[in-house]
Formats: structure tokens, C-alpha cells, sequence
């Protein structure tokens, strides 16, 4: 695998060459720093950028495009990285040992018309394209509480802090939603346009020299973006936990655990603090699926989640209302154990088989690899062999110093009420 990065002064291309598969993927990468009021605007507008454009005046049109072009596909998606909002256009096609030549430029001349060749007349974005998409958006927000995990999740930080970026709704916000008209729908796509940091990532076989040229062909921008730290640092830990329950007609309860950790070292952020969640609760030899599930039976399912972009640390769990207090308590049981060295050297190395299994894997798919490469340019985080070698290093008195530093900040209960008024 080849990689070589291109710096086009007001954007890059990163150029991600491997003959082990029969796609080519391109990624178009919009960033900027997430604003709340924006969110909902943001996922419109990408909605009706993939639904027509000038040419192709109908999804059906559009559609029919892709078909010709030997299936390629192509979609949007929006999605927060600590302060940072990305909006990712993505299109994946086969070479053009299975198509014919040509094909591979059609396919990135298409991606690039859907950006640069909206459906507009008169200033203002299709009418029928904007019903349609208006349609599922508004859907889309209003069915945000039926994922009651999501929601359960969403609701805990929320509390834990309304104004930090990770408590923001990436469906949306209903308010905001009611404002967007055809018109300054358009306003925004062209401030979209010139105001975001924008990187384009190319991934399969491919001659390099004709890709650099097709994107120069047909990608046009000029105005250079500064950049930015994705991260969030936690400017406060907490005095106390505070608790939170909210009742619902579900039959099975959600509790979601936020905790903050204090300032790390560079090795124990990107290690020790890893080794340290694997062993909590992330596999079935984790702490928490060992004691909480399988002992005790108090959970349907629970693991830990390490969200290093906004330094926090969550713990979720499936488990019945009444079961609240005692689930808690065992929660917190494996964390104190964890911080007095209450774990074995069999504990350890199977978190760290565990890390290092998952890493050799995400050389087996091509979509992994990118989200690797992607994450090492804009996370600065190392590349696969140096990550194997460095968790190893860890000992079992770094991960004992990391859960020391380790607060539960809020703690936030869905609960269920149909099962316990069964019971």
C-alpha cells in the first residue's frame, strides 16, 4: 500500500493506492467547527445535494446516471468530531478493469456536478426536491426519541453539559428546522462552499497521475480555510455525580454513565488509557460484561466507550428500572477495583490480544483503511505497527494512575415503567 498526500494550497488530496480490492472510493471531507444552529441546516442541505442536481432534475434522473455508470454510488452523511462538524461526501465505484475506460472520470465528474451543480433556479433550491428532502428531515427529527438508546445517551450528556458539542443533536433541532426555506437553504450551501477546510482522500487501484488530474479538472476552489484542533479539552472535573431519571413507556430501562478524566500524558491518552477501557467493559472478558451480565444478570447488554475527542468516558447498560441502584453500584465496584490493581496480568494481555486483533482487521476492509488513515491525519494517531508496539508497553501501574484520574460526572436513567409495573 502506497500513500502520498498532495497540498493544493486550498485543499488537499490524499492519494491511498492498493490492489487488494475492486473499488475506488473518493471522499470529499467539508470540516469546520460544529455550531448547534447549524446542524439541522447542514444535514438539509446534503440531503438535497445528493437528491437532483441542474442536469439530472429528479432523484429518479440522478438514479438512473449511477446506473449508467456501472452502479457507482454516491451519498452524504454528517457527523461531529469533538468541535468539529464534517460533512462527507462519499463515492465508490469499481476500476475500470470491470467497467470500461473512462469510467472512473465520469464517476468523479458526477460527484463533483452534485456539489457544484445544485438543483437551483433563481437563487433558491428545486421545489419538488426541497418538498421531498423537507419531508424525511422533518421525519428524521421527529423520530430522534424512538431510538431510545440514542436518545438515552443524548439525554445523559445533555445534563451533564447543554452547551458542550457533545451533548449536541446530530438529527437536528425541530426550531431550526422551521426556518429553512428554498431560499436561504441557497445562501447557506454558498457560504458552505467557501467556509469549511476541505480534504479529498482516493483509495483502490488507480494511476495517480490521472486521478490528481481529474480532480484539478473538475473540483474548482480557492479560498484557503485555517485549521483546527478538533479536540475538547475538560476545563472543570466534577465535585460530585449527579443523577438524572426520566420515566418512558419502554419495557426495558437505558442507563448511560458520563465521566470525565483529568489531563493526560501523550502516551497514556493514546494508551493507557485504551488498555484501560478494554479491560472495563469493551469485550466479553471485560469487567463489566463479566460481572454486571454474566454473574449477576442486572443487564441485557453494557459496555464502556472511550470518546477521546471530547475526554470523556461512557458507560451504557440495558437493564430493568428496578435493578437501577444495584446496577450502579456494581458499576462503580469494577471501576474502584480497576484503580486498586484488582485485575490480572491474564485481564491485560487478553485486552490487549483483543486491540491488537481488531487492528490487523481493519487491513482486511477497505473502508477501514481509510477511516485509519483519515483518523492519523486529522487525529495525529500512529500508524497500525507503532500502535501494536506501544500497548504493549503499558503496565499495570499506568492503567492503576489512569483510573485514579477517572470521575463519574452523570448519571442518567431512562426508565423503563412497562416490565415494572408487571412486577
Amino acid at each position: 500500500m502506497e500513500t502520498k498526500k498532495i497540498d493544493k494550497n486550498t485543499y488537499k488530496i490524499h492519494l491511498i493506492k492498493t490492489d487488494k480490492f475492486k473499488n475506488i472510493d473518493v471522499r470529499i471531507s467539508f470540516r469546520n467547527k460544529i455550531k448547534k444552529e447549524e446542524i439541522t441546516k447542514r444535514n438539509f442541505l446534503t440531503s438535497i445535494l445528493t437528491y437532483s442536481t441542474k442536469k439530472y432534475k429528479t432523484k429518479r434522473d440522478l438514479m438512473v446516471k449511477m446506473q449508467d455508470l456501472y452502479g457507482v454510488n454516491i451519498s452524504a452523511k454528517n457527523i461531529r468530531l469533538g468541535n468539529s462538524m464534517l460533512s462527507i461526501f462519499t463515492m465508490s465505484t469499481l476500476e475500470e478493469q470491470y467497467t470500461e475506460p473512462g469510467n472512473l472520470e465520469e464517476c468523479i465528474k458526477l460527484l463533483f456536478e452534485i456539489l457544484f451543480q445544485p438543483n437551483v433556479e433563481k437563487l433558491k433550491f428545486d421545489k419538488e426536491s426541497f418538498d421531498i428532502v423537507q419531508k424525511n428531515i422533518e421525519t428524521e427529527i421527529k423520530s430522534f426519541k424512538e431510538n431510545k438508546d440514542a436518545y438515552g445517551i443524548t439525554r445523559m450528556f445533555e445534563n451533564m453539559d447543554e452547551n458542550a458539542p457533545f451533548s449536541y443533536r446530530m438529527v437536528g433541532y425541530y426550531d431550526d428546522f422551521k426556518k429553512i426555506d428554498q431560499e436561504n437553504l441557497y445562501t447557506y450551501y454558498k457560504e458552505f462552499i467557501q467556509n469549511n477546510i476541505i480534504d479529498i482522500y482516493v483509495i483502490g487501484n488507480f494511476d495517480a497521475y490521472e486521478v490528481e488530474k481529474f480532480i484539478g479538472k473538475y473540483f474548482k476552489f480557492y479560498k484557503l480555510n485555517k485549521d483546527f484542533s478538533p479536540y475538547i479539552k475538560n476545563s472543570k472535573m466534577p465535585k460530585k455525580i449527579r443523577k438524572f431519571i426520566e420515566t418512558d413507556d419502554l419495557s426495558q430501562s437505558k442507563l448511560a454513565i458520563g465521566c470525565r478524566y483529568k489531563e493526560l500524558s501523550e502516551f497514556d491518552f493514546k494508551y493507557t488509557l485504551t488498555l484501560y477501557n478494554l479491560i472495563l467493559g469493551v469485550s466479553s472478558d471485560s469487567k463489566l460484561f463479566r460481572v454486571v451480565r454474566e454473574q449477576n444478570s442486572l443487564a441485557y447488554y453494557v459496555y464502556s466507550r472511550i470518546s477521546k475527542l471530547d475526554d470523556l468516558l461512557l458507560i451504557v447498560s440495558g437493564i430493568e428500572g428496578k435493578n437501577f441502584e444495584k446496577t450502579f453500584k456494581l458499576i462503580q465496584e469494577q471501576m474502584e477495583a480497576i484503580k486498586k490493581g484488582d485485575f490480572t496480568e491474564e485481564e491485560m494481555e487478553k485486552a490487549i490480544t483483543f486491540f491488537i486483533s481488531a487492528l490487523e482487521q481493519l487491513e482486511d476492509n477497505q473502508y477501514e483503511i481509510l477511516e485509519n488513515y483519515v483518523s492519523m491525519q486529522l487525529l495525529g494517531i500512529d500508524d497500525i505497527e507503532t500502535r501494536k508496539q506501544k500497548i504493549r508497553e503499558v503496565t499495570k501501574e499506568d492503567i492503576k494512575r489512569v483510573a485514579k484520574s477517572i470521575k463519574i460526572d452523570t448519571v442518567y436513567l431512562l426508565k423503563g415503567d412497562k416490565k415494572d409495573e408487571e412486577n
